[in-house]
């Protein structure tokens, strides 16, 4: 029987994903779902997404492209996530836990949803009673500007039915995308929600003229607050220092392509926080993920300055200045 896959999402990582499931060899039905029928007629019509990495060639079939999210998903053996965080509730509003019974869930967001607090797997257990043996987690490093390239990029799938990770990913090994199976999703997800906070902070960073060197200082704290939290959260022998977790970081942190580190260095550069985000026309998810793990960490009490120093600056209206200089007295 021939595997059918589901997108939902229209942004950049989404387009990227498609072209990945495109360009693998693997037989295979691809659906995908977006909110903007402009954008969907324009897909059919040209094969490229008008808005984002616009330069990579659309392979699907038309009639598989849709607004209805509802006859996108049924068709679906794979449900694909690809929104941000902060409208994932809106996005499956009308959709029901039965909707979604008995098919694997794949989270590619790379961030919490807002208010409840919950990364995308215990948001889907908990909201959707999707079990965690379907769920599977999306991990970097990967810029979707990169996909659009072709330049050689490595993903971990993570799910804590391994066989199910290596089936997934089956599906996204092309000549220029590589990949490697995990069974963290609590880990992975907590990192790739953790390193656009970090990313943010690079970016702040920058913008009120700390260096190179002042940066690597930075990362390094960075990976061991990561470290520090996800075995807080859920206690595992897992290696930090693999590219899901440290690899991510970095590219995030230190890429032309990252809109968290965009976003900082723009609030760096005096940008009001609404001002920043109104510029740029992409989510940072960093911004969302600053709060939400202010909150959570209340509840494990993990000491994490810089993610304590970047909710100050956006969330208390703190000096990034001020806060720089006095987290950079508590980094070694």
């Amino acid at each position: 029987m021939i595997p059918k896959i589901a997108m939902i999402g229209g942004g950049s990582w989404a387009t990227a994903i498609v072209k990945m499931l495109s360009d693998n060899l693997t037989e295979k039905e691809i659906y995908w779902w977006m909110r903007n029928t402009e954008a969907i007629d324009h897909i059919k019509k040209f094969k490229h997404n008008p808005h984002y990495i616009s330069s990579v060639e659309i392979k699907l079939l038309p009639d598989n492209i849709s607004s209805n999210i509802h006859s996108i998903i049924e068709e679906a053996d794979y449900v694909i996530l690809n929104v941000p965080a902060a409208f994932i509730k809106d996005t499956l509003s009308s959709i029901t836990a039965e909707d979604l019974k008995g098919k694997k869930i794949v989270s590619a967001i790379k961030g919490i949803v807002p208010e409840d607090n919950l990364i995308i797997g215990e948001f889907l257990h908990e909201i959707y009673g999707i079990p965690y043996h379907d769920i599977l987690v999306v991990s970097g490093p990967c810029h979707a500007e990169e996909v659009a390239f072709e330049k050689l990029s490595y993903l971990t799938i993570a799910c804590t039915d391994l066989k199910k990770a290596s089936n997934f990913a089956s599906f996204l090994n092309t000549r220029y995308i590589k990949t490697n199976v995990s069974d963290d999703i609590f880990g992975t997800e907590y990192a790739a929600v953790l390193k656009n906070i970090y990313a943010v902070a690079s970016g702040i960073c920058h913008g009120i003229g700390y260096g190179d060197n002042f940066q690597a200082v930075l990362i390094s704290n960075a990976i061991r607050e990561i470290k520090r939290f996800v075995d807080a959260v859920h206690p595992i022998n897992r290696d930090i220092m693999e590219s899901a977790y440290l690899g991510d970081l970095l590219v995030t942190a230190y890429s032309q392509f990252s809109r968290n580190r965009t976003f900082g260095n723009m609030v760096g550069k005096g940008y009001t926080v609404k001002s920043a985000q109104l510029e740029m026309n992409m989510v940072a998810e960093g911004y969302y993920a600053a709060k939400c793990m202010h909150i959570k960490n209340n509840e494990h009490n993990v000491e994490m300055p810089i993610c304590k120093a970047v909710h100050n600056i956006l969330y208390e209206g703190r000096s990034p200045h001020i806060e720089m200089k006095l987290l950079a007295e508590k980094l070694n």
